[in-house]
């Protein structure tokens, strides 16, 4: 049974969301504020977070950023806040949808199903980290910081969210679509082709930094999309 975590300061949101979630077969559990939220997400690893932004203590935001940096788990932002620069931002900091109050519950629960089948399968791990190193390679998601054989390698945002992203999630297909989603946000309009372009500048930036034969390899699957290959992180 998947476990949704809510996670919004009004009690009466999350009492209709748990109950057409529960109905649905899903397990959930609720947080009204930013530091509870982070507590319960320590605690039980939930697959789905509904995020609301606007939270006493922690905001959504900063909620968000911690947990973007420990789990690829879904997060669907849901709040009162329904500029377009509202819903960009939550969705380039690592969000995976966004629905804005007032909110139909079954639309929610949808919304939820939705992310869910879109994310990767996930195998639990005792003990997580935040520190990646595959051979010549380390990636560490708190720092931001790649290097290569030790040496610094400096990439843009969204290169580095890529590269991240398909470490975090080794030996895994993903489409261009399945990235475009994860990385540059469902409201992408662009070509699909530009994962293409950002994969081609990763490897080059990556294997300039090397001397010897890469002991991992982003590689193109033809016809499907993308996947990193290498020895487990470290």
């Amino acid at each position: 049974m998947k476990t949704i975590l809510i996670v919004d300061d009004d009690v009466n949101i999350c009492r209709i969301t748990k109950l057409y979630l529960e109905k649905s077969g899903f397990q959930v559990a609720t947080a009204h504020d930013g530091d509870a939220a982070l507590e319960l997400f320590e605690q039980i690893r939930p697959d789905c977070m509904v995020l609301d932004l606007m939270l006493p203590g922690q905001d959504g935001w900063s909620v968000c950023r911690q947990v973007r940096a420990k789990s690829d788990m879904p997060i669907l932002m849901l709040t009162a806040r329904g500029q377009v620069e509202d819903r960009i931002e939550g969705l380039h900091m690592g969000a995976d949808d966004y629905i804005v109050k007032p909110f139909d519950p079954n639309e929610l629960v949808a919304r939820v199903m939705t992310v869910l089948r879109r994310s990767p399968v996930r195998t639990e791990s005792p003990v997580r980290t935040d520190i990646y190193e595959i051979g010549s390679l380390r990636v560490d998601a708190l720092a931001h910081e790649v290097t290569v054989e030790g040496q610094p390698v400096t990439l843009p945002k969204r290169e580095y969210e890529l590269l991240l992203f398909l470490v975090r999630n080794q030996n895994q297909v993903f489409t261009r679509e399945d990235l475009i989603a994860k990385i540059w946000g469902w409201d992408f309009d662009g070509d699909d082709r530009v994962v293409d372009v950002y994969v081609k500048r990763i490897r080059q930036k990556l294997k300039a930094m090397t001397s010897r034969s890469e002991d991992w390899n982003i590689r193109t699957v033809w016809g499907v999309g993308y996947k990193f290959e290498g020895a487990a992180p470290c």
